[in-house]
């Protein structure tokens, strides 16, 4: 147990520098190439931060641990908004973008629909990894074009942050040219060790490997996504903590699931539980953003707290259902028939009242 224990914290720690490295050297980099900062942010940044989930699930998919690959994407997304965005919520209201709410936003739910659309078959395929990471390069290839028509405000905001060193010499090439290879390097290292060392823990406890990939896995892979996030909303720069999240989240599914099922041989077996539970929680929390980002444009501080909320009564789920099942349908029950009801009334009154400001101001 405690080998596997040292084995997981080893793996974390390496992916998360592997993970600072990469997006570092790879954002730098850009920049010396001429593309822009705020491309970097919305492209580069994103995929160096989703690069720990891509490394495990790689890992996971060629050993055959289909569980923990498919986990480990679902969990980093129910994660990603629940947590990360509640928690960047409560440090500072989160002021969202328009272009968050008709492209990104939406893009994700498509996105989160599609896995589980693709998954009802109980694979996903060699055929239909090609089809999500196809869908990636058509994102980012637009998101590129996009970017030129961004505000002066939000350029400046993605400037600070990711803006290239002033001089553009040979050395400083190949300092970020080593910081990407020794990411990627730690990034395969750490993979490995946090892989194995999960499969050794859920052995030992009698926990599914899809548990593993739902709750360790997924909270260690997002680390780079908290950091980013909550680090971007302490200092003001919430088109970069929200964004962060919700590109993070289309690439996990779009490049991380499609990757990991265009190289296993037989594709990723999609377990019933996961399908009918944990893909549609994932499926459920994007679908939640919409309503939300929507009134007013904010993730104020009581939605960061429902945000968080709802985080831990999943986790709370996860457990009882290991440990206690007879309670966690009870749980399960009191959420789906009260507590989920009450919040959609609550964002639709939210929504409506949105509408009617807005109506009142163009009237």
């Amino acid at each position: 147990m405690l080998s596997a224990i040292i084995a997981i914290l080893i793996g974390l720690t390496v992916l998360v520098i592997g993970g600072e490295l990469l997006v570092r050297g790879a954002s730098r980099l850009a920049g010396l190439a001429g593309v822009s900062p705020l491309v970097i942010g919305l492209t580069v940044v994103a995929f160096g931060t989703s690069a720990p989930e891509l490394a495990v699930s790689l890992q996971a998919s060629v050993a055959g641990r289909t569980d923990i690959a498919i986990g480990n994407v679902v969990g980093s997304n129910i994660f990603n908004v629940l947590l990360i965005l509640g928690l960047s919520a409560l440090v500072a209201p989160l002021v969202v973008s328009s272009r968050l709410i008709r492209v990104d936003v939406p893009l994700m739910i498509a996105a989160s629909a599609a896995m589980f659309l693709l998954g009802l078959d109980g694979n996903f395929g060699r055929v239909d990894g090609v089809v999500l990471f196809l869908g990636l390069l058509g994102y980012v290839g637009w998101s590129v074009h996009e970017s030129r028509r961004e505000t002066a405000a939000v350029q400046q905001q993605f400037e600070r942050e990711f803006a290239a060193p002033r001089k553009k010499t040979g050395s400083q090439i190949l300092v970020q040219t080593a910081l990407i290879l020794g990411g990627l390097v730690l990034l395969t290292l750490g993979a490995r060790q946090l892989v194995d060392g999960s499969v050794a823990i859920a052995r030992l406890l009698g926990m599914s490997e899809l548990l593993i990939g739902l709750t360790i896995v997924a909270a260690g892979t997002s680390l780079p996504e908290l950091a980013t996030s909550v680090l971007a909303a302490f200092k003001g720069e919430r088109d970069i903590a929200v964004g962060n999240i919700v590109g993070s989240n289309i690439f996990n599914i779009m490049c991380v699931l499609g990757l990991s099922a265009a190289v296993s041989p037989g594709g990723l077996d999609v377990s019933p539980a996961a399908l009918r539970l944990d893909i549609t929680v994932m499926m459920a929390v994007a679908l939640a953003c919409l309503p939300i980002f929507f009134t007013g444009h904010l993730i104020a501080r009581w939605e960061g707290v429902l945000f968080l909320a709802y985080y831990f009564a999943y986790m709370a789920y996860l457990i009882l259902a290991v440990t206690n099942e007879a309670v966690s349908r009870t749980f399960g029950g009191i959420m789906l028939g009260f507590v989920v009801p009450l919040t959609a009334v609550t964002l639709a009154v939210g929504v409506v009242r949105a509408i009617r400001s807005s109506s009142r101001r163009n009237g």
